[in-house]
């Protein structure tokens, strides 16, 4: 897959399920050794938290403190990291810059985090930046470097298959994504992030398709979501003719309503069609004796 319908994926899905915790910025512009470098996703979460967190799980979790977060579609290399971690350190230089201006001390523990979400990462990688687990705390494949670096690798392809974890293996490959996909179609049709996450899937399965340069893997995601697509595009149609449906039926109702006035008072005014909503908000069992024994006047006080 090419670098970019991946990154603003990633980074349109983060913002959509973050913004109810706090503020969510993308591609924020830092200067890093006078070099301008993005960020893919800045969040500041509201205190106390104006959404559920517990809702996104691990990824609600992670969004419980100031981060900057860095998904990548492959596994992200040294240098990759490394270049994460100055964006990171140009961003404590900017938080102590602003405090001396504001006269206040910088506490370490209200820092941002830096979260690089790698679909894997090698054991070699792991073990060259001295990283750990924190079982008690965290879910297995969550990787901490030293306390001060505040960064944390997630191996996305050592996840639990729980529902904790389901927001985070979206961004996942492959198999992992595949089965992180086969989860969210089996959420709840009403769940509000089920049908976040499916439209925007449906929209990277739509720009991946105009792309010249798909590979093998691009091929089996879209079609793997091809059956989603289709089934969306027949639940629209079913919904628009089911409106189509409801608006005909209203305006054989009117028409009926009208019909009847022209007959029992010789003409509509303005007073009488001012009250054909109303009217039509009731059932024809209900409307129907009201039309035939309530007199002009009696239906205008009644209704406007």
């Amino acid at each position: 897959m090419t670098r970019f319908p991946y990154d603003q994926f990633a980074k349109d899905y983060l913002k959509e399920l973050l913004q109810t915790l706090g503020e969510v910025e993308t591609s924020r512009k830092v200067k890093v050794s006078a070099e301008i470098q993005e960020i893919d996703v800045y969040f500041a979460p509201t205190f106390p938290s104006t959404g559920n967190t517990i809702e996104l799980g691990l990824l609600g979790k992670i969004a419980s403190m100031p981060a900057l977060i860095e998904p990548f579609r492959n596994a992200a290399t040294i240098a990759e990291i490394r270049s994460c971690m100055n964006k990171l350190f140009d961003i404590f230089a900017e938080i102590k810059r602003q405090a001396k201006v504001d006269n206040k001390r910088v506490v370490e523990s209200e820092l941002p985090r830096l979260w690089i979400l790698s679909p894997t990462a090698s054991e070699s990688i792991l073990k060259g930046f001295r990283t750990s687990q924190d079982p008690e705390n965290w879910e297995v494949g969550v990787h901490f470097f030293g306390d001060y670096f505040r960064t944390a690798i997630v191996a996305i392809h050592q996840l639990p298959c729980i529902e904790e974890t389901l927001w985070l293996r979206i961004l996942g490959k492959g198999r992992v994504q595949k089965q992180a996909i086969d989860e969210l179609e089996a959420l709840p049709q009403d769940n509000p992030l089920r049908a976040k996450a499916i439209d925007l899937l449906l929209s990277l399965k739509t720009t991946l398709e105009v792309n010249q340069n798909i590979d093998a893997e691009d091929r089996d995601l879209i079609m793997r979501l091809s059956p989603i697509y289709e089934q969306k595009l027949a639940e629209t149609k079913q919904e628009g003719i089911q409106e189509g449906i409801q608006e005909g039926i209203q305006a054989e109702r009117r028409q009926v309503i009208e019909n009847l006035w022209q007959f029992r008072f010789g003409s509509l005014d303005t007073e009488l069609t001012g009250i054909i909503e109303p009217l039509l908000a009731l059932s024809p069992e209900e409307f129907t004796p009201l039309l035939l024994q309530l007199s002009r006047e009696e239906l205008l006080e009644r209704f406007l």
